[in-house]
């Protein structure tokens, strides 16, 4: 079948003229798919941009570390004398060696003891979170070296003093991140600052990173060293003394999709030497499945939403479009009069809905990146605006018109050319 281009040209020139004769009409007509494309586009640039943060900070995890933490198990009493309490708990040094040296899948164990202490450079001080691990935590929690060098295996073996700060304990305590050298004291120790590190924990605290903004890092042997095992902190009139080998393991596996079945076996392996649940085991990767899983959800479940107001600008359509079959009947039996086939009536009405409906597509891709782009100023939400959203929201509005078109033109064409053109 040849199609006549020269016809389709003239159809479309004359439904835009007939348009353009109801221009508040016809404005008033698109608004409804314009703010259902906007709110499409809108809402699941919200969406992907709150999802895209948070399984960005699931993945600065790693995908392929399993993060145990020590514990107070839930029947914790300690030991109390007096008006002291003793505490004993947590994840042991034979830990790492067992889940190391056990385990096939294991590529690497990373040990941390961390506690509080005020570290001080002058008349400056700051509370900071002493961090004592291996060189392989620099390996295994990627972040940007901003100046000098991280810890390396010959820090820990000769209990060196010395100390990797975070960018924003270096701006607070030294006031500069180019203070490589400068000696710090802290918790009634002198440490060498050998390098500043970016920390990139949650600002606000959704998700639990292994490191934090306070953090300063120091070998794992010297911290053993200079604080023990022990500590001891005093609240509401009683002396709280703990004991804690290792606050934290970081584990390493060889493969992504070995991740969960080595993390039941780390499970059974510590339950056969903890006495009482002391700890709790992290995945990152499960954590980032089920976010993912969260994100098509919460996709669906938006664009789903918006949709509906797509269905109420395709009925709008539908509406205006009956109205002028009706107020141009008279023009329909003059054109039947003169020769015009039915499938013309059909195409031109048609025309006409397609070119409201995708005028309204265009503005409302339009209204769909800039509320998004509000969001994100005057909010403060990250959002993304993806091309997938953009062309399913412009098809979904298109379609919409043209299957609420088909009724009206249909109509259209079937009217009795005699009786149109006796139509008042």
């Amino acid at each position: 079948m040849k199609i006549n281009h020269s016809r389709i040209r003239r159809d479309f020139k004359l439904g835009l003229k007939n348009l353009l004769l109801h221009k508040l009409r016809s404005l008033l007509t698109m608004l409804g798919l314009v703010f259902g494309v906007g709110s499409v586009i809108a809402m699941l640039a919200i969406g992907e941009g709150a999802s895209a943060e948070a399984m960005e900070q699931i993945r600065k995890l790693g995908s392929r570390n399993i993060i145990i933490s020590a514990q107070k198990a839930a029947d914790e009493s300690g030991s109390s004398q007096d008006d002291v309490r003793m505490s004993i708990y947590g994840l042991l040094y034979d830990d790492a060696e067992r889940i190391n040296n056990t385990i096939p899948t294991v590529k690497a164990t990373v040990p941390v003891k961390s506690m509080q202490h005020a570290a001080r450079y002058g008349k400056r001080a700051i509370d900071l979170r002493v961090v004592g691990t291996t060189e392989k935590w620099f390996e295994l929690v990627e972040r940007e070296v901003i100046a000098g060098r991280v810890m390396t295996k010959r820090d820990v073996k000769n209990f060196a003093s010395a100390a990797v700060l975070t960018e924003y304990g270096a701006r607070r305590l030294l006031a500069t991140s180019t203070a490589i050298g400068t000696g710090i004291r802290i918790g009634g120790n002198t440490y060498e600052v050998i390098g500043i590190v970016k920390s990139e924990s949650s600002a606000d605290g959704s998700m639990q990173t292994p490191d934090q903004m306070i953090d300063v890092y120091i070998p794992l042997s010297t911290a053993k060293e200079h604080y023990g095992d022990v500590f001891h902190q005093r609240k509401q009139g009683t002396n709280i003394r703990e004991s804690v080998e290792l606050h934290q393991l970081i584990v390493y596996v060889d493969e992504e999709r070995n991740v969960e079945k080595t993390a039941e076996a780390i499970e059974r392996l510590l339950a056969l030497f903890h006495k009482k649940k002391d700890y709790a085991i992290s995945v990152p990767l499960a954590l980032l499945r089920q976010a993912e899983a969260t994100k098509r959800t919460f996709s669906i479940v938006l664009g789903s939403i918006a949709g509906i107001s797509l269905l109420v600008g395709g009925i709008g359509i539908m509406n205006i479009m009956l109205a002028t079959v009706t107020e141009r009947t008279r023009e329909i039996g003059i054109r039947r009069a003169i020769g015009a086939r039915r499938n013309q009536i059909v195409s031109q009405f048609l025309i006409e809905t397609m070119v409201l409906s995708l005028g309204g597509g265009l503005i409302g891709i339009g209204v769909g990146v800039f509320i998004p782009w509000l969001v994100t100023i005057f909010a403060h939400m990250p959002t993304i605006v993806t091309l997938p959203s953009i062309v399913v929201a412009l098809g979904i509005s298109v379609s919409v018109g043209i299957i609420f078109g088909i009724y009206p033109a249909v109509r259209a064409s079937r009217l009795d050319p005699i009786e149109a053109l006796r139509h008042e």
